[in-house]
């Protein structure tokens, strides 16, 4: 991990060409958080970061900006930067109870209203979501990395698309995803997924509220019955680490 007084664990992490890009270094740290380099509850050592990633430190504060807005970092007083903190067994459930409200009824609603140009942005998200769950070892953070954002794309999109603007607020302002995949990152459960946003798919095509409503429980459901044993195992092992 990156501590105060310590240099990067791993590094230097090769960027690509454009790695002044803010969005470059986004990437880089993200990977750095998700692998757990940058161990949760730790001090984000801007500088360290910098330094393992060859940039100056303001691109790695903008990251970190970014970062913040989406819960993975936090700003303390007289400490800077920390990681978040993973969720635990309560907190997991907690999350999934505030899916398991907002999510089917934005389904349910959108079935009614999604409008063409939504219906194929959706479906293009499913196929992207296919693509990046592809074996290629060589992109695996980046291909990863594209699969988080359709994820987050699609159901975003759906709760947009729910003709209610405080519930697609609320649904985005969980920022759930990212914090999910933190949890259980690289684990296979990439093509599980993917089918099951199909099943969505299927069910808003046919206009069908009560069926999209259901399919999108069933993943939610889905999605914690496979988190679930994840954290258990994780508990497991910090316990007899």
């Amino acid at each position: 991990m990156f501590s105060d007084d310590e240099g990067p664990a791993r590094g230097p992490r090769a960027l690509p060409a454009r790695r002044a890009l803010v969005d470059d270094v986004y990437d880089a740290v993200l990977g750095l958080l998700m692998d757990r380099v940058i161990e949760p509850g730790a001090r984000v050592n801007i500088d360290a970061v910098a330094r393992d990633l060859d940039v100056s430190p303001t691109p790695v504060r903008e990251a970190l900006t970014r970062l913040e807005a989406e819960g993975l970092v936090a700003k303390r007083a007289l400490k800077g930067y920390v990681a978040a903190p993973l969720l635990d067994a309560t907190g997991l459930r907690d999350l999934y109870d505030m899916r398991e409200l907002l999510e089917p009824e934005a389904a349910r609603r959108a079935s009614g209203r999604l409008g063409d140009d939504a219906e194929s942005e959706l479906a293009d998200s499913v196929e992207q979501m296919r693509a990046a769950s592809g074996p290629d070892e060589d992109e695996r953070f980046r291909n990863y990395r594209r699969f988080i954002d359709e994820d987050l794309h699609f159901h975003h999109l759906i709760a947009e698309n729910a003709d209610s603007p405080l519930l697609a607020e609320a649904i985005v302002r969980l920022r759930s995803h990212m914090h999910l995949y933190r949890l259980n990152f690289r684990h296979d459960f990439e093509d599980d997924t993917v089918r099951e946003h199909e099943q969505i798919l299927d069910a808003l095509r046919r206009r069908d509220p009560d069926s999209a409503a259901s399919a999108m429980r069933a993943h939610i459901a889905n999605s914690y019955a496979r988190l679930g044993p994840a954290l258990a195992r994780r508990a497991d092992s910090d316990h007899t680490a």
